[in-house]
């Protein structure tokens, strides 16, 4: 392990790695959520089995607060969910967005990709459809994201999403309404550095058979039905059985616009290696937001693996673990 200081911009390129299949990687150091997923694979558990447990680990942690019930509330103090799941050897995707009520949205996408014909549900209606399907309904907000929200209120709703809108967000809560007249400007963006951490996961299994998962609460004080790149197929995660897997992690209102985990994946078809088609990935990226702040995880069928990422001046920690004989966490961030 270890950690040093960025003290500028940059990219930086997580050096290629190689190891014998299964493999397990995900976003951020979540230990537990990881092992998780390993025990499916090793208990015979398909590549499926594998990121959704994994991932439901993290929702029931609730990681860094950007995961699961109980944090993140958004303008109105709710906490709502987005996940999805993929099928590489099928192509098949379940996501849901803007899920309420239900605490389990990985296992509500699978249901949407195993019970429905559909990709996405979204808002009030994937939660009746998860009640549906035998999901609990249950509050997911906390004392922590009540807190939060109380905070948020008190400092003037401030940092906020808004934009060319009255009163002036910079300085006010809402309710916002249209200017009358405006010019495009851009608005500073201050949001918590923490307000991204999605975990991202790949599993691949002995036989080289792929699948990618993500979940998250999404960003902290959103506008209400704002949905990120998680939940959205290409951007969020992308896999194909005959090519590899990447997820990605950071400000998805930027990364999705350009389909990271997509690209990087068609790049390994190619027989780009996966850190140098992550690295591509992040690059096209910032050709546009110099300052934006993400990160994808990539691995390729036979076992090779990479990351890239963009922060800026932020403390950084990349970390390998190994259970019993393989079990890789990357990139593990820590500030």
């Amino acid at each position: 392990m270890f950690t040093f200081l960025l003290i500028c911009t940059l990219t930086s390129l997580l050096p290629l790695g190689h190891a014998s299949l299964p493999l397990v990687i995900n976003t951020w150091p979540f230990k537990n959520a990881t092992a998780a997923a390993w025990s499916a694979l090793q208990s015979g558990g398909s590549v499926l089995d594998a990121v959704e447990r994994g991932c439901a680990r993290c929702e029931m942690e609730q990681c860094d607060g950007s995961v699961g019930y109980g944090g993140s509330p958004d303008e109105s103090g709710e906490t709502t969910l987005d996940a999805l799941i993929m099928n590489g050897d099928t192509m098949e995707v379940g996501a849901v967005a803007d899920l309420r009520r239900i605490k389990n949205a990985i296992g509500v996408a699978r249901a949407v990709m195993e019970h429905t014909e559909h990709t996405l549900l979204v808002g009030e209606s994937a939660s009746v459809f998860a009640e549906n399907m035998g999901f609990i309904a249950e509050d997911l907000t906390t004392n922590k994201s009540v807190n939060i929200f109380s905070e948020w209120l008190k400092g003037s709703c401030q940092p906020n999403y808004r934009k060319n809108v009255s009163p002036d967000p910079s300085k006010s809560c809402g309710p916002y309404r249209p200017k009358a007249t405006w010019k495009q400007s851009k608005r500073a963006r201050h949001a918590n550095i923490h307000a991204h951490d999605t975990i991202g996961m790949i599993a691949l299994d002995r036989d080289g058979h792929v699948a990618a998962g993500t979940s998250t609460n999404g960003l902290t004080h959103k506008v209400p039905g704002r949905v990120g790149d998680s939940p959205i197929v290409g951007a969020g995660a992308y896999v194909d059985s005959l090519a590899g897997g990447a997820a990605a992690t950071g400000d998805g209102d930027v990364m999705m616009r350009f389909l990271p985990s997509y690209l990087a994946v068609e790049l390994m078809r190619a027989g780009v290696d996966p850190s140098a088609a992550c690295k591509s990935a992040i690059s096209r990226i910032k050709r546009h937001y110099s300052e934006f702040f993400g990160a994808i995880i990539c691995a390729n069928t036979t076992g090779h693996y990479g990351g890239s990422a963009s922060f800026l001046t932020r403390r950084r920690n990349w970390e390998k673990l190994d259970i019993p004989t393989l079990l890789i966490s990357i990139p593990g961030i820590t500030y």
